[in-house]
């Protein structure tokens, strides 16, 4: 994938000059492959017994708080009895834990927890006897230990009560804002920043609306015989969880509306407060909430897909509604139904750094990106971020098909988000482009290629980022900007080697194969290779492999993508050998100044 110095140049130009004409409706090819749809047979369902959640939530949205018991069922599928359960709180994960030293410090303290979200775990009963069962908080209050009275043997289950209550913080709105967003990007592009997700980056209430990402105890994932107990801080995602079925009924007050990651039971009438859910199949349960949402939906197959969204950004969520449709369908053409029956796209006001993030069922993209360019709003940002609407608008459908394919892989096929990350990531990053080329056809994704993928790794890399494999743990990475230009870049051009170099045919069944063997199970990376490895033919086996290890296991990114370009640096007015400033020689806004219009269009891209 070597590109020359004239192509290289053309990439510049189209990073510099990106206009995208509106679309009124698929392309030709896109048409084609969305007729494909009524053909595909129905993924095999796999008919087995899985863990169940009863959840009755209570929440305050007012008061930031919720009250809640589950009646959790789990299965012992190892082979060793055990008697003990293990559960995450991950609303407990605190990045740094500062020590009180004074009364002073402590007072720190206090502030700073105000900050984050809390589950408190009050009671542990057993199912069967409604009996107390001893329970305790290890892992600095992020596992609960949940001692059973007798052993699960192999093959046998447990039913446990959990009562709980929690909180969330507020969210400084200016937090949440694009050009927040902005500088955010380019102070870990300049300085390299280390970034770690936070509990309170998926469990707050801001402007409005409230985001609970993990409001619940969940079940450590038990691999074997072992609790896989231990959650890695890291810029990659939290959450590590086993398929289990859910039924879930939340109360609210009058007017605040509720969506979550499954489908509503019955359509409730006008004050009710009381609405129950049912999903099968679902990795966590997320609800976003608020008084003021309007939706729009559309129905693909069995499946219904929702656009959630503000009144004030209506247009812009009636094009994700546009966008996200064209990528169920497609996707559904290509990799099988998705098996879930809702599937919400949901705006809310997420912190600088995190632009986007999925859950099983529902996904959500930062507020911040659903801009109105024609709006009066548009008057009080910075003349520079509205001249990047082309490139605001690309970078928002290229996350919606991003995100679809996240239902793909990552929810209905799992994989170990902090181990192995390219296996989620890179996916559905290759499915962003797939996306673009069945809508817009050959020469637009092209174009997109350029922009979301590889324009990426080369700004990265002339500003001073060092080239590393791309298979690595999400913790060995420092920031989102080098999580993009490694995993994703360089773990969605691996799929596009492989697709030229097997056919269309034959990689598309290995993507199929890979989905159905893995469906609702936890894949490695060893699962994937295995399924293209064996769809190819013997002569073209070995050189899959090495696809695998070129693009994932080694530093090849500047001979296949691109290498610094020294007189980009040079008129950004960038260092002559990048990364030789410190990172306190300059701030944000002067840098804005040197880079000009082309760095603000690449830290205007959804991360």
């Amino acid at each position: 994938m070597k590109r020359t110095n004239k192509h290289l140049k053309a990439s510049w130009t189209r990073l510099l000059f990106l206009l995208l004409l509106a679309a009124v409706g698929p392309s030709q090819s896109a048409q084609k492959a969305l007729d494909r749809t009524q053909t595909v047979e129905p993924a095999q369902s796999k008919v087995v017994e899985r863990s169940k959640y009863q959840i009755n939530l209570k929440l305050n949205f007012d008061l930031r708080s919720y009250a809640g018991s589950e009646r959790v069922r789990w299965i012992n599928r190892g082979d060793r009895s055990t008697a003990v359960l293990y559960f995450h709180l991950y609303s407990n994960l605190r990045v740094a834990q500062p020590t009180p030293a004074s009364s002073s410090n402590s007072a720190a303290l206090v502030v700073a927890e105000a900050d984050e979200p809390r589950i408190e775990v009050t009671e542990v009963r057993s199912a069967a006897d409604n009996e107390r069962l001893a329970f305790v908080l290890d892992d600095q209050g992020t596992t609960l230990r949940v001692n059973l009275r007798e052993a699960v043997a192999p093959g046998g289950s447990a039913e446990v009560l959990v009562s709980f209550k929690g909180s969330v913080p507020e969210i400084d709105p200016e937090e949440t804002s694009i050009t927040t967003h902005v500088i955010k990007q380019v102070s870990a592009a300049l300085r390299g920043e280390r970034e770690i997700r936070r509990a309170r980056d998926i469990n707050f209430r801001c402007r409005g609306l409230m985001l609970l990402g993990t409001s619940y105890p969940v079940l450590a994932v038990h691999e074997g015989d072992e609790w896989q107990r231990k959650i890695e801080p890291s810029v990659g995602d939290l959450i590590f969880n086993e398929v289990a079925d859910y039924e879930v009924s939340v109360e609210a007050a009058a007017g605040v509306v509720v969506f979550t990651s499954a489908t509503e039971l019955a359509q409730k009438s006008e004050g009710e407060t009381i609405r129950a859910y049912t999903g099968a199949a679902l990795r966590d349960f997320a609800i976003v909430a608020g008084r003021d949402l309007r939706v729009e939906e559309a129905v693909v197959g069995n499946t219904t897909l929702r656009s959630i969204f503000l009144p004030q950004h209506e247009r812009a969520g009636k094009r994700v509604l546009t966008a996200g449709t064209n990528a169920l369908r497609i996707f559904t053409s290509r990799f099988g139904p998705p098996p879930f029956k809702t599937i919400n796209i949901a705006e809310v006001p997420l912190v600088a750094g995190l632009g986007s993030t999925e859950f099983a069922g529902l996904v959500v993209i930062a507020s911040a990106f659903y801009v109105d360019f024609d709006s009066a709003a548009m008057r009080n940002l910075p003349e520079i971020i509205r001249e990047q609407r082309p490139s605001l608008e690309q970078s928002l459908e290229w996350t919606v098909g991003h995100l679809v394919a996240h239902q793909w892989w990552g929810a209905a096929v799992g994989n170990n988000p902090a181990r192995e990350p390219v296996l989620d990531e890179a996916l559905s990053c290759w499915s962003a482009l797939l996306y673009y080329r069945e809508v817009y056809g050959e020469q637009q994704a092209a174009t997109v290629l350029d922009d979301q993928l590889l324009g990426v790794y080369r700004v990265y890399r002339t500003f001073g980022g060092e080239d590393m494999d791309a298979n690595r743990s999400a913790r060995d990475y420092r920031n989102s900007f080098q999580y993009a230009a490694i995993v994703a870049t360089k773990g969605a051009m691996m799929f596009v080697e492989l697709e030229r170099l097997l056919g269309e045919e034959k990689f598309f069944a290995a993507l199929q194969s890979y989905y159905k063997a893995n469906l609702f199970e936890i894949a490695e990376l060893d699962d994937l290779r295995g399924a293209f490895i064996a769809e190819a033919p013997i002569e073209q086996r070995r050189t899959v492999a090495r696809t695998f290890n070129r693009w994932l296991a080694s530093k090849r990114g500047d001979e296949d993508i691109a290498k610094p370009d020294p007189e980009l640096a040079k008129s950004l007015g960038l260092p002559a050998i990048p990364g030789k400033e410190k990172s306190g020689d300059r701030n944000a806004f002067s840098a804005f100044a040197r880079v000009g219009k082309f760095f603000w269009q690449q830290m205007t891209r959804i991360r």
